[in-house]
Order: structure tokens, then sequence, then C-alpha cells
């Protein structure tokens, strides 16, 4: 409060580059919006923030266009099956590494977050012929099999397991609790904020997976959100108000995850001292 008092002036700017950068942020979302409700809405008119007949033929267009109802519930069971299968996978990755001691684990780590500077473009075809080979093409376990694990989630949950106090597995041990129950009871109900961040980005990551999916799936029954979408552009026009309006429609999902997990997302990233 004093700082404010002393400095109105550089508070006042602050405050304002703060909303600026704001609008900037949430603009392409608000004309995301306003183009699908504007009636044969076109990029070519440019951006306006003002429709004069505001209409719902775009959102009723995309359901006529796709099975939009079929793809929302692929995506999300996807995009839920990913994410609870990171969150056991990494947890207990990161409880071994952090908690057990065994030759190599230093090397095997840095093995393990290396494949993070491998880019999907690079794995695409190995995975593709991997599942082509094991009959998982055009499935949903060949859909989910390469997000079975993240090399993120683990190296996050790592450095959440690593704040807990070792003394509590100590102290549970001679109780007699073994590793399992130490990182059931103990481990796991305190590395919350943690789980919750990796659960937002593996929720994102797969919800706006585009390649994989594309490679991967041949069925349209099959299909998820963003190769629905795709499927709305034209080789030569473009109905971009409906486009929009599916745009609109994957948008709100991440948007209520995130809102809703936006209080656990800041304290898992400021808990596990990640800048």
């Amino acid at each position: 409060m004093r700082d404010h008092a002393r400095h109105p002036v550089r508070s006042v700017a602050v405050l304002a580059l703060v909303v600026l950068g704001a609008v900037l942020m949430l603009f392409p979302f608000l004309w995301t919006v306003i183009t699908s409700i504007t009636p044969g809405g076109s990029l070519a008119d440019g951006p306006t923030l003002w429709v004069e007949d505001p209409t719902l033929d775009a959102y009723r267009s995309l359901v006529d266009a796709v099975p939009i109802w079929r793809i929302l519930v692929n995506s999300f069971a996807i995009a839920v099956t990913s994410t609870v299968l990171q969150l056991v996978t990494g947890s207990m990755a990161a409880y071994g590494f952090a908690r057990l001691r065994f030759p190599g684990r230093n090397v095997v780590f840095g093995l393990y977050l290396a494949t993070m500077m491998v880019p999907l473009q690079v794995l695409v075809v190995p995975l593709f012929i991997e599942m082509k080979t094991l009959n998982l093409q055009d499935t949903y376990l060949g859909l989910l099999a390469p997000s079975f694990a993240s090399a993120f989630g683990v190296f996050l949950l790592k450095q959440a397991v690593e704040t807990v106090p070792t003394e509590l597995d100590e102290a549970a041990t001679i109780d007699g609790a073994g590793h399992l129950r130490i990182f059931a009871t103990i481990v796991l109900p305190l590395i919350r904020p943690a789980l919750a961040t990796v659960a937002v980005f593996a929720f994102m990551a797969s919800w706006n997976s585009f390649l994989w999916p594309l490679v991967v799936i041949r069925s349209p029954e099959l299909m998820t959100l963003p190769l629905g979408l795709a499927t709305l552009q034209g080789q030569f026009t473009t109905e971009w108000d409906v486009v929009m309006a599916g745009s609109v429609v994957s948008i709100v999902p991440i948007a209520l995850v995130y809102l809703l997990a936006q209080r656990h997302v800041v304290a898992g990233i400021a808990h596990t001292g990640i800048k």
C-alpha cells in the first residue's frame, strides 16, 4: 500500500499495461465468438465488435456438417483417460525417482527428460509403424498409446515429491508402512497442487492434439475435435462462421477446466519451484 501511495503514476501505468495485455489476449477469442454469431461471417471483413443481427445458424450448420456430439464425446473420453493415465504413471515414476535409491537413477532420469527435446514430428513414423504392427491402427488404444506417460509430468511431480519431508516417510516406515502405503496416504495428498497442474496440461495437450489423431485415425466415428474442425475447411471456399462456431465449442471446455483449476495450477508451479 505504501509503495502504491508513493508512486501513483507507476502503479497506474502498470495497471494500464496489464489491462492492455489482457485485452490483446482476449480479443482473438472475442472475435471468434462474434464471427460465429454473425450472419455469413467472413474473416475478410476484418475484426468487428458489433453484430447487427446475431444468429445461431452457424451452430446449427455445425451440427449438420459433422457429428459434433460424437466428436465431443470422443475428445472428452480420450482427454480424460489420457490425463488419468499420465497422473498414475507420472506420480509413481516421480516417487521412484525421488525416494528410491538404485544404480543409474540420475542417468535414467536424465535420459527420460531428454525425450522432451524430441518433437512429435520425428516420432510420428516410428509410432505409426509400431501401432500398425500391433494392429492398433484406427483404434482408441492406438490413439491413447503415445500419451500413457509424460516426461514433463514426471519431472514436475518429482520436484513436488522432493519437497515432501523424508521424516514423514521414516515415521510411516517405523509404523510398518511400505512404499505403496507411503505413496498413497502421505505423498499423494501433499502434492495435490502439482497433480492438478499436470492434469490441466495433460488435458489441454490431449484435447488440442491434431497430428497424431490425423495419422492414426481413419474412421469418422473415431474422430476427435481438431480433426472434425479440419473437415469444415473446404478446398475452395470456407464458411468461416461455421468454423468459428466449432472453435468456440472447442474452446469452452478448455476454458472451464483452466478456470476451475487455476488456483491449483498457480500453487502447483509455485510449490515445485519452477520459474
